[in-house]
Protein backbone atom coordinates (compact mmCIF):
# COMPACT_ATOMS: atom_id res chain seq x y z
CA UNK A 1 0.00 0.00 0.00
CA UNK A 2 0.98 3.69 -0.34
CA UNK A 3 0.24 7.16 0.67
CA UNK A 4 0.10 9.95 -1.62
CA UNK A 5 3.56 11.76 -2.23
CA UNK A 6 1.77 15.29 -2.32
CA UNK A 7 -1.02 16.89 -0.28
CA UNK A 8 -3.68 15.14 -1.69
CA UNK A 9 -6.02 12.69 0.22
CA UNK A 10 -5.05 9.08 -1.19
CA UNK A 11 -4.45 5.50 -0.39
CA UNK A 12 -3.38 2.81 -2.78
CA UNK A 13 -3.29 -0.93 -2.32
CA UNK A 14 -2.91 -2.18 -6.40
CA UNK A 15 -2.52 -5.29 -4.96
CA UNK A 16 -6.56 -5.48 -4.46
CA UNK A 17 -6.86 -6.29 -8.09
CA UNK A 18 -5.94 -10.07 -7.12
CA UNK A 19 -8.18 -10.64 -3.75
CA UNK A 20 -11.67 -12.44 -5.06
CA UNK A 21 -15.02 -12.91 -3.42
CA UNK A 22 -17.91 -14.76 -3.84
CA UNK A 23 -19.67 -13.75 -6.70
CA UNK A 24 -22.67 -11.47 -6.44
CA UNK A 25 -26.45 -13.11 -6.63
CA UNK A 26 -27.84 -12.70 -9.71
CA UNK A 27 -31.76 -12.45 -8.74
CA UNK A 28 -32.08 -8.53 -7.81
CA UNK A 29 -31.30 -7.77 -11.79
CA UNK A 30 -34.62 -9.95 -13.10
CA UNK A 31 -37.07 -8.15 -10.58
CA UNK A 32 -36.14 -4.94 -11.60
CA UNK A 33 -36.57 -5.43 -14.81
CA UNK A 34 -39.98 -6.76 -14.73
CA UNK A 35 -41.08 -3.18 -12.59
CA UNK A 36 -43.12 -1.50 -14.84
CA UNK A 37 -40.87 2.01 -14.92
CA UNK A 38 -37.58 -0.23 -15.43
CA UNK A 39 -35.37 0.81 -17.89
CA UNK A 40 -31.56 0.56 -17.63
CA UNK A 41 -29.74 3.85 -17.23
CA UNK A 42 -27.83 5.89 -20.01
CA UNK A 43 -24.15 4.95 -20.02
CA UNK A 44 -22.55 8.03 -21.72
CA UNK A 45 -19.52 8.10 -23.44
CA UNK A 46 -17.32 11.31 -22.58
CA UNK A 47 -14.19 11.63 -25.18
CA UNK A 48 -13.51 15.45 -24.16
CA UNK A 49 -12.52 13.18 -20.26
CA UNK A 50 -10.91 10.46 -22.34
CA UNK A 51 -8.70 13.29 -23.59
CA UNK A 52 -7.70 15.27 -20.50
CA UNK A 53 -7.21 11.87 -19.01
CA UNK A 54 -5.13 10.37 -21.35
CA UNK A 55 -6.97 7.16 -21.87
CA UNK A 56 -9.14 5.37 -24.37
CA UNK A 57 -12.31 6.28 -23.76
CA UNK A 58 -14.70 7.64 -20.63
CA UNK A 59 -18.06 6.44 -19.90
CA UNK A 60 -20.61 8.26 -17.09
CA UNK A 61 -23.08 6.06 -15.84
CA UNK A 62 -25.72 8.57 -15.63
CA UNK A 63 -27.84 7.51 -12.50
CA UNK A 64 -30.20 10.95 -12.27
CA UNK A 65 -33.52 8.93 -13.81
CA UNK A 66 -34.11 5.40 -12.15
CA UNK A 67 -37.16 3.74 -11.49
CA UNK A 68 -38.95 7.26 -11.35
CA UNK A 69 -36.37 8.57 -9.04
CA UNK A 70 -33.46 11.13 -9.62
CA UNK A 71 -30.77 8.30 -7.88
CA UNK A 72 -30.10 5.25 -7.80
CA UNK A 73 -30.91 4.40 -4.40
CA UNK A 74 -33.96 2.76 -5.26
CA UNK A 75 -32.52 -0.22 -6.67
CA UNK A 76 -31.44 -0.96 -3.05
CA UNK A 77 -34.58 -0.25 -1.48
CA UNK A 78 -36.73 -1.70 -3.92
CA UNK A 79 -35.03 -5.23 -3.76
CA UNK A 80 -34.64 -4.65 0.37
CA UNK A 81 -38.26 -3.81 0.53
CA UNK A 82 -39.58 -6.69 -1.88
CA UNK A 83 -37.54 -9.40 -0.37
CA UNK A 84 -38.36 -8.46 3.41
CA UNK A 85 -42.32 -8.07 2.45
CA UNK A 86 -42.42 -11.62 0.69
CA UNK A 87 -40.26 -13.20 3.70
CA UNK A 88 -43.19 -12.14 5.66
CA UNK A 89 -46.05 -13.02 3.47
CA UNK A 90 -44.73 -16.52 3.61
CA UNK A 91 -44.25 -16.69 7.60
CA UNK A 92 -45.72 -18.62 10.17
CA UNK A 93 -46.99 -15.36 11.86
CA UNK A 94 -50.67 -14.41 10.89
CA UNK A 95 -51.01 -11.62 11.38
CA UNK A 96 -47.60 -10.58 9.94
CA UNK A 97 -48.40 -10.54 6.65
CA UNK A 98 -51.95 -8.82 6.81
CA UNK A 99 -50.80 -5.73 8.79
CA UNK A 100 -48.99 -2.68 7.20
CA UNK A 101 -45.66 -2.34 8.07
CA UNK A 102 -44.01 1.23 9.06
CA UNK A 103 -40.57 1.51 7.13
CA UNK A 104 -38.18 3.09 9.49
CA UNK A 105 -34.73 4.80 7.57
CA UNK A 106 -32.36 7.57 7.54
CA UNK A 107 -30.94 9.92 4.93
CA UNK A 108 -29.40 12.53 3.27
CA UNK A 109 -32.22 12.21 0.57
CA UNK A 110 -31.99 9.66 -1.48
CA UNK A 111 -32.60 6.42 0.00
CA UNK A 112 -34.72 7.93 2.32
CA UNK A 113 -37.38 8.92 -0.62
CA UNK A 114 -36.63 5.67 -2.36
CA UNK A 115 -37.67 4.06 0.66
CA UNK A 116 -40.82 6.26 1.44
CA UNK A 117 -41.82 5.50 -2.66
CA UNK A 118 -41.71 1.92 -1.85
CA UNK A 119 -43.63 2.23 0.75
CA UNK A 120 -46.84 4.07 -0.59
CA UNK A 121 -46.82 1.26 -3.98
CA UNK A 122 -47.07 -1.23 -0.99
CA UNK A 123 -49.69 0.06 0.73
CA UNK A 124 -47.05 0.56 4.01
CA UNK A 125 -46.25 3.69 6.08
CA UNK A 126 -42.82 5.18 6.19
CA UNK A 127 -40.71 7.40 8.69
CA UNK A 128 -37.81 8.43 7.66
CA UNK A 129 -35.23 10.43 10.42
CA UNK A 130 -32.71 13.64 8.44
CA UNK A 131 -30.10 14.61 10.87
CA UNK A 132 -29.26 18.83 10.29
CA UNK A 133 -28.92 20.38 7.42
CA UNK A 134 -30.55 18.88 4.96
CA UNK A 135 -32.12 20.71 2.41
CA UNK A 136 -36.00 21.59 2.82
CA UNK A 137 -36.69 20.68 -0.71
CA UNK A 138 -35.41 17.02 -0.33
CA UNK A 139 -37.47 17.10 3.00
CA UNK A 140 -40.41 18.23 0.64
CA UNK A 141 -39.64 15.72 -1.57
CA UNK A 142 -39.82 12.85 1.07
CA UNK A 143 -43.37 14.34 2.58
CA UNK A 144 -44.44 14.16 -1.17
CA UNK A 145 -43.54 10.23 -0.88
CA UNK A 146 -46.15 10.30 1.98
CA UNK A 147 -43.65 9.89 4.76
CA UNK A 148 -43.36 11.27 8.44
CA UNK A 149 -40.21 13.05 8.39
CA UNK A 150 -38.48 13.42 11.48
CA UNK A 151 -35.51 15.95 11.64
CA UNK A 152 -32.78 15.07 14.29
CA UNK A 153 -30.36 17.19 15.72
CA UNK A 154 -26.97 16.22 14.53
CA UNK A 155 -25.20 14.35 12.22
CA UNK A 156 -25.91 11.35 9.86
CA UNK A 157 -24.95 8.92 12.24
CA UNK A 158 -27.16 10.48 14.87
CA UNK A 159 -30.43 9.95 12.39
CA UNK A 160 -29.27 6.85 12.05
CA UNK A 161 -29.10 5.86 15.45
CA UNK A 162 -33.29 7.80 15.84
CA UNK A 163 -34.35 5.59 12.91
CA UNK A 164 -32.62 2.63 14.85
CA UNK A 165 -34.00 3.58 18.14
CA UNK A 166 -37.94 3.85 16.39
CA UNK A 167 -37.60 0.72 14.86
CA UNK A 168 -38.07 -0.88 18.06
CA UNK A 169 -41.72 -0.19 18.20
CA UNK A 170 -44.44 -2.92 16.79
CA UNK A 171 -44.99 -3.03 13.62
CA UNK A 172 -41.70 -1.16 12.30
CA UNK A 173 -39.27 -2.29 10.75
CA UNK A 174 -35.85 -0.36 10.23
CA UNK A 175 -34.34 -0.10 6.00
CA UNK A 176 -31.31 1.13 6.22
CA UNK A 177 -28.33 0.98 3.94
CA UNK A 178 -25.63 0.83 6.41
CA UNK A 179 -24.71 -2.34 8.47
CA UNK A 180 -23.63 -3.05 11.92
CA UNK A 181 -23.22 -6.24 14.14
CA UNK A 182 -26.61 -7.38 14.64
CA UNK A 183 -27.61 -5.43 11.48
CA UNK A 184 -26.40 -6.78 8.42
CA UNK A 185 -29.91 -9.03 6.88
CA UNK A 186 -31.62 -6.10 5.54
CA UNK A 187 -28.66 -3.99 4.26
CA UNK A 188 -26.97 -7.12 2.45
CA UNK A 189 -30.08 -7.17 0.66
CA UNK A 190 -29.57 -3.62 -0.40
CA UNK A 191 -26.15 -4.31 -1.84
CA UNK A 192 -27.54 -6.99 -3.74
CA UNK A 193 -29.83 -4.78 -5.46
CA UNK A 194 -27.30 -2.42 -6.39
CA UNK A 195 -25.94 -5.15 -8.77
CA UNK A 196 -28.29 -4.04 -11.54
CA UNK A 197 -26.19 -1.08 -12.10
CA UNK A 198 -23.07 -2.82 -12.90
CA UNK A 199 -24.80 -5.55 -14.66
CA UNK A 200 -25.86 -3.06 -16.95
CA UNK A 201 -22.61 -0.84 -17.14
CA UNK A 202 -21.04 -4.67 -18.19
CA UNK A 203 -24.03 -4.99 -21.35
CA UNK A 204 -23.77 -0.99 -22.05
CA UNK A 205 -20.06 -1.52 -22.48
CA UNK A 206 -19.76 -4.53 -24.74
CA UNK A 207 -22.61 -3.16 -26.63
CA UNK A 208 -20.44 0.26 -27.35
CA UNK A 209 -17.66 -1.99 -28.36
CA UNK A 210 -15.50 -1.01 -25.35
CA UNK A 211 -12.75 -2.58 -23.84
CA UNK A 212 -13.77 -4.13 -20.63
CA UNK A 213 -12.80 -0.77 -17.58
CA UNK A 214 -9.59 -0.26 -16.22
CA UNK A 215 -10.71 1.83 -13.71
CA UNK A 216 -14.51 1.96 -12.24
CA UNK A 217 -14.43 5.05 -9.63
CA UNK A 218 -17.56 4.97 -7.13
CA UNK A 219 -18.65 7.52 -4.55
CA UNK A 220 -18.53 6.59 -1.27
CA UNK A 221 -20.69 7.57 1.95
CA UNK A 222 -21.39 4.31 4.03
CA UNK A 223 -19.72 2.21 1.42
CA UNK A 224 -22.55 -0.08 0.15
CA UNK A 225 -22.25 0.72 -3.59
CA UNK A 226 -18.38 0.56 -3.32
CA UNK A 227 -19.27 -3.12 -1.93
CA UNK A 228 -21.56 -3.94 -4.94
CA UNK A 229 -18.86 -2.73 -7.28
CA UNK A 230 -16.22 -4.67 -5.81
CA UNK A 231 -18.14 -7.54 -5.16
CA UNK A 232 -19.32 -7.62 -9.03
CA UNK A 233 -15.57 -6.90 -10.01
CA UNK A 234 -13.71 -9.09 -7.49
CA UNK A 235 -16.47 -11.99 -7.85
CA UNK A 236 -16.41 -12.79 -11.52
CA UNK A 237 -16.09 -16.69 -12.50
CA UNK A 238 -13.38 -15.96 -15.17
CA UNK A 239 -11.46 -13.21 -16.90
CA UNK A 240 -11.94 -13.27 -19.92
CA UNK A 241 -13.47 -10.25 -20.65
CA UNK A 242 -10.57 -8.96 -19.22
CA UNK A 243 -8.11 -8.05 -16.23
CA UNK A 244 -9.59 -7.14 -13.48
CA UNK A 245 -10.18 -3.00 -13.10
CA UNK A 246 -9.12 -0.94 -10.87
CA UNK A 247 -12.05 0.33 -8.49
CA UNK A 248 -11.29 3.83 -6.55
CA UNK A 249 -13.76 5.27 -3.92
CA UNK A 250 -14.29 8.95 -3.66
CA UNK A 251 -15.55 10.86 -0.77
CA UNK A 252 -15.25 14.41 0.04
CA UNK A 253 -12.77 15.63 2.48
CA UNK A 254 -15.32 16.91 5.09
CA UNK A 255 -16.34 12.98 5.36
CA UNK A 256 -13.62 10.75 4.45
CA UNK A 257 -14.37 7.59 6.36
CA UNK A 258 -13.51 5.01 4.22
CA UNK A 259 -10.15 6.33 3.80
CA UNK A 260 -9.61 6.94 6.90
CA UNK A 261 -10.64 3.33 7.66
CA UNK A 262 -8.01 2.11 5.16
CA UNK A 263 -5.09 4.29 6.52
CA UNK A 264 -5.85 2.90 10.01
CA UNK A 265 -6.38 -0.70 8.63
CA UNK A 266 -9.53 -0.68 10.94
CA UNK A 267 -12.84 0.36 10.69
CA UNK A 268 -12.80 3.79 12.09
CA UNK A 269 -15.06 6.68 12.85
CA UNK A 270 -14.16 10.35 11.80
CA UNK A 271 -16.42 13.66 12.76
CA UNK A 272 -18.12 14.87 9.35
CA UNK A 273 -18.24 18.57 8.54
CA UNK A 274 -20.05 20.58 6.06
CA UNK A 275 -20.08 19.62 2.47
CA UNK A 276 -22.42 20.00 -0.73
CA UNK A 277 -22.17 16.57 -1.51
CA UNK A 278 -25.07 15.23 1.20
CA UNK A 279 -25.56 11.66 0.19
CA UNK A 280 -21.52 11.27 1.34
CA UNK A 281 -21.65 12.93 4.44
CA UNK A 282 -21.01 9.85 6.77
CA UNK A 283 -18.59 9.19 9.40
CA UNK A 284 -18.75 5.68 10.09
CA UNK A 285 -18.78 2.68 7.45
CA UNK A 286 -20.56 0.37 6.54
CA UNK A 287 -19.57 -2.62 9.08
CA UNK A 288 -20.76 -5.25 6.66
CA UNK A 289 -19.40 -2.83 3.60
CA UNK A 290 -15.58 -2.57 5.47
CA UNK A 291 -14.22 -6.13 4.94
CA UNK A 292 -14.99 -5.86 1.61
CA UNK A 293 -13.59 -2.28 0.59
CA UNK A 294 -10.78 -3.39 3.13
CA UNK A 295 -9.31 -6.49 0.82
CA UNK A 296 -10.74 -5.04 -1.98
CA UNK A 297 -10.86 -1.47 -2.90
CA UNK A 298 -7.33 -0.28 -4.79
CA UNK A 299 -7.42 3.15 -3.98
CA UNK A 300 -9.46 5.92 -2.50
CA UNK A 301 -9.62 9.44 -2.81
CA UNK A 302 -11.06 12.80 -0.80
CA UNK A 303 -11.84 15.51 -2.81
CA UNK A 304 -12.53 19.33 -1.92
CA UNK A 305 -15.50 20.99 -2.14
CA UNK A 306 -14.19 23.40 -5.06
CA UNK A 307 -13.01 19.99 -6.97
CA UNK A 308 -16.59 18.59 -6.61
CA UNK A 309 -18.23 21.62 -7.59
CA UNK A 310 -16.19 22.45 -10.70
CA UNK A 311 -16.67 18.58 -11.81
CA UNK A 312 -20.49 19.36 -11.11
CA UNK A 313 -20.61 22.02 -13.45
CA UNK A 314 -18.35 20.46 -16.11
CA UNK A 315 -20.56 17.04 -16.40
CA UNK A 316 -23.62 19.45 -16.80
CA UNK A 317 -21.49 21.34 -19.67
CA UNK A 318 -20.80 17.93 -21.59
CA UNK A 319 -24.51 17.13 -21.21
CA UNK A 320 -24.39 14.69 -17.94
CA UNK A 321 -27.06 16.09 -15.03
CA UNK A 322 -25.12 15.19 -11.96
CA UNK A 323 -25.53 16.20 -8.61
CA UNK A 324 -22.93 16.84 -6.08
CA UNK A 325 -22.70 13.31 -4.88
CA UNK A 326 -22.68 11.86 -8.21
CA UNK A 327 -19.96 14.51 -10.06
CA UNK A 328 -17.71 13.29 -7.30
CA UNK A 329 -16.95 10.77 -9.19
CA UNK A 330 -14.77 12.81 -12.01
CA UNK A 331 -13.17 14.84 -9.37
CA UNK A 332 -12.12 11.91 -7.75
CA UNK A 333 -10.59 10.92 -11.28
CA UNK A 334 -9.47 14.44 -12.05
CA UNK A 335 -7.70 14.47 -8.47
CA UNK A 336 -5.65 11.49 -8.77
CA UNK A 337 -4.65 11.81 -12.26
CA UNK A 338 -3.43 15.98 -11.83
CA UNK A 339 -0.92 17.24 -9.91
CA UNK A 340 2.15 16.67 -8.02
CA UNK A 341 2.30 12.83 -7.82
CA UNK A 342 -0.11 11.74 -10.41
CA UNK A 343 2.42 9.81 -12.44
CA UNK A 344 2.55 7.33 -9.37
CA UNK A 345 -1.29 7.25 -9.01
CA UNK A 346 -1.70 6.28 -12.58
CA UNK A 347 0.61 3.47 -12.10
CA UNK A 348 -1.04 2.35 -9.45
CA UNK A 349 -4.21 2.41 -11.48
CA UNK A 350 -2.70 0.89 -14.16
CA UNK A 351 -4.15 3.04 -16.53
CA UNK A 352 -2.39 3.78 -19.77
CA UNK A 353 -3.52 5.39 -23.34
CA UNK A 354 -5.69 2.20 -24.19
CA UNK A 355 -7.28 2.38 -21.00
CA UNK A 356 -11.44 2.71 -20.30
CA UNK A 357 -12.73 4.20 -17.15
CA UNK A 358 -16.51 4.20 -16.11
CA UNK A 359 -17.08 6.86 -13.60
CA UNK A 360 -20.66 6.06 -11.47
CA UNK A 361 -22.18 9.63 -11.11
CA UNK A 362 -25.13 8.41 -8.13
CA UNK A 363 -27.59 11.17 -8.85
CA UNK A 364 -29.50 13.93 -10.94
CA UNK A 365 -29.92 17.72 -10.03
CA UNK A 366 -33.00 16.85 -9.72
CA UNK A 367 -31.59 14.94 -6.34
CA UNK A 368 -30.33 18.42 -5.13
CA UNK A 369 -31.65 22.19 -5.18
CA UNK A 370 -28.86 24.45 -7.03
CA UNK A 371 -25.25 25.13 -5.59
CA UNK A 372 -26.90 29.17 -5.12
CA UNK A 373 -29.62 27.71 -2.89
CA UNK A 374 -27.97 25.44 -0.63
CA UNK A 375 -25.42 28.28 -0.12
CA UNK A 376 -28.58 30.09 0.88
CA UNK A 377 -30.26 27.74 2.72
CA UNK A 378 -27.50 26.10 4.40
CA UNK A 379 -25.82 22.70 3.15
CA UNK A 380 -27.83 19.37 2.60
Amino acid sequence: MSENPSSLPWYARPTARKWTCAPPTAKAHPFHTALPDYAPTPLRELPALAAEFGVARVFVKDESARLGLPAFKALGASWAIHRILAERENGTVADSARAPLCLVTATDGNHGRAVARMARQLGQRAHVFVPEGVHPAAVAAIEGEGAEVTAVAGSYDAAVRGAADAAGAPGALLIQDTAWDGYEEIPALIVEGYETLFAEVDAQLAAAGAEYPSLVAVPVGVGSLAQAAVTHYRGRPDTTAGPPPALLSVEPEAAACVLASLRAGRLTSVTTGVTAMAGLNCGTPSSLAWPVLRDGLDAAVAVSEVAGAAAERDLAALGVPSGPCGAASLAGVRAALSGAGSAERRGELGLGPASTVVLISTEGTAANPSRAERTREGPI
